[in-house]
């Protein structure tokens, strides 16, 4: 057993370098999030449709203006009670938000987050060119993109130099041969090595540190649910890791009961890949819905877009595949046999519920067993 270093970005540091990925739609809020931080980690809220099961939106509303308005209102404020909720949960811990480039509230999102206290913002599905300039008036939220690529990072950080004086408090790289949700690369890249984590985190460690005087750290992304494959994202040159599905199948999750024990009885083999309207695959779970996706039937030809909530869609612009809101929007409320339930490649790591903090001890346990302690309680995490 190896012992884990801390992590730090920006001002904030947390005794564990490990990252609860952003899980939308209310897979991981405000309950996940704040337990996440209160073990020692950072934890993490998803702004992704947080509006949709909220008292601020009306799923009945029958204009198409007025709802995607709504939509849109509700999710900002729903971010700020989530936010609300989880400090008073975690009123000392490290909390972020993931928000999506992809969005079309992106732009109010994020300073929205960063105004309601937001220690951190993680912004995929996109690179993040702006986000220094919309959360400049809060210079102490780190700011963390994600990527795939060195080239993708050396854009950002030339970008974000030039135009706003400012470099990313660190890089989560996603590992699209392993990660759950949406993948940074098309179905036939997946096997290539050059996009492989052995592959991308060196090469990227190598570029910052050669490059730029002062430390970004490299967090790891996809594949990584034990103490060995986090040490093995360490080994490899990364600083942290962001671990998403094996937070699933807890108690603090705030995913329906249902959709939890979905997760419990999948295995490796349910894993596989469905196309998106976002025009990338995603990695999922095989349910009725995904396997009538897979065969090309249009699940959702009848109904209409339902809140323009995407940049770019298939499914509002083409009528191609599916509403991709609705699909996560019904897992979430525990109809997984209709919907879409995202998922890393290793799935099944157990066969009950267990709380946040038994598994955070099960991530950290070597570096627990030289400090002579078998348990991880809640920690007071340090802010420097």
């Amino acid at each position: 057993m190896t012992a884990l270093p801390p992590l730090t970005l920006g001002i904030h540091t947390v005794p564990y370098p490990i990252i609860q990925g952003g899980m939308g739609i209310r897979i991981s809020g405000a309950n996940l999030a704040a337990a996440v931080a209160n073990a020692g980690g950072i934890g993490i809220i998803s702004a992704v449709g947080l509006g949709m099961n909220s008292p601020y939106f009306d799923i009945d509303e029958k204009s198409p203006k007025k709802r995607q308005e709504q939509f849109f209102e509700a999710n900002r404020l729903a971010l700020i009670d989530e936010l609300k909720k989880a400090r008073a949960l975690s009123p000392n811990g490290v909390i972020g938000v993931n928000i999506m480039v992809a969005a079309r509230d992106y732009e109010t999102l994020a300073p929205t987050a960063a105004d309601h206290g937001a220690n951190l913002i993680i912004s995929g599905a996109g690179l993040p060119l702006g986000l220094p300039g919309l959360t400049a008036h809060r210079p102490d939220v780190a700011l963390v993109p994600i990527i795939s690529s060195v080239r993708a990072a050396q854009v950002v950080c030339k970008k974000w130099q030039r135009n706003f004086n400012r470099l990313p408090d660190a890089f989560v790289v996603e590992n699209p041969q392993s990660a759950g949700g949406h993948l940074g690369a098309k179905a036939e890249e997946l096997g290539d090595p050059a996009i492989s984590p052995e592959a991308v985190i060196p090469a990227l460690v190598k570029y910052l540190t050669d490059t730029y005087d002062s430390p970004i750290p490299v967090i790891a992304a996809g594949g990584i649910y034990s103490h060995e494959t986090l040490v093995k994202a360490l080994a490899l040159g990364a600083s942290g890791v962001q671990i998403g599905t094996r937070f699933i199948a807890t108690e603090e999750c705030d995913a329906d009961p249902r959709y939890k024990e979905f997760h419990l009885k999948a295995s490796p083999e349910d894993v596989v890949l469905v196309p998106s309207p976002v025009g990338l695959p995603g990695r999922a779970l095989r349910t009725p819905f995904v396997d009538r996706v897979i065969a090309g039937e249009l699940p959702e030809a009848k109904n209409q877009c339902f809140a323009n909530c995407l940049h770019v869609c298939k499914f509002r612009d083409k009528r191609e595949t599916y509403c991709i809101l609705r699909a996560l929007d019904r897992a979430c409320r525990g109809d997984v046999e209709n919907g879409l339930v995202f998922s890393g490649s290793h799935v099944g790591q157990g066969d009950h519920l267990v709380s946040v903090a038994e598994v955070m001890r099960e991530l950290v346990q070597g570096a627990r067993d030289e400090a002579g302690s078998g348990k991880v309680g809640t920690l007071e995490v340090a802010h420097c």
